[in-house]
């Protein structure tokens, strides 16, 4: 099982980003998938989620109206997706994205975890 995060980097308050994460080893379109994200010194925090089958979205208070989560289940893409607009410092963070249960900020809670993409909001 693999789930490798890709997209991340440094952006100006204001700025946006697309982070990428593509699911290979298990039946990704059977999982409901997450996004959740560690800053620095901080504990997990989750972001935002979506259903095995696209047709429902979560997101945190936090991240609502700037953040859009979507997935491709077709068989030779099996990737799920984070746009992010309207970013804030406090949006620094660690982004992980992470297969099972919608909503739980506990890593022992999911199924599959990937490494994670380093996400800085900076001037």
């Amino acid at each position: 099982v693999q789930l490798v995060e890709s997209g991340g980097g440094l952006v100006q308050p204001g700025g946006s980003l697309k982070l990428s994460c593509k699911a290979s080893g298990f039946n990704f379109d059977d999982w409901p998938m997450n996004w959740v994200r560690q800053a620095p010194g901080k504990g997990l925090e989750w972001v935002s989620g979506i259903s095995w089958d696209g047709t429902n979205d979560y997101y945190a208070t936090v991240v609502t109206g700037r953040f859009t989560i979507s997935r491709d289940n077709r068989e030779n893409k099996h990737t799920l997706n984070l746009e992010m607009n309207s970013l804030k410092p406090e949006d620094t963070a660690v982004y992980y994205c992470a297969a099972g249960q919608i909503g739980s900020s506990t890593k022992g809670e999911y199924s599959y975890w990937g490494q994670g993409t380093q996400v800085t909001v900076s001037s």
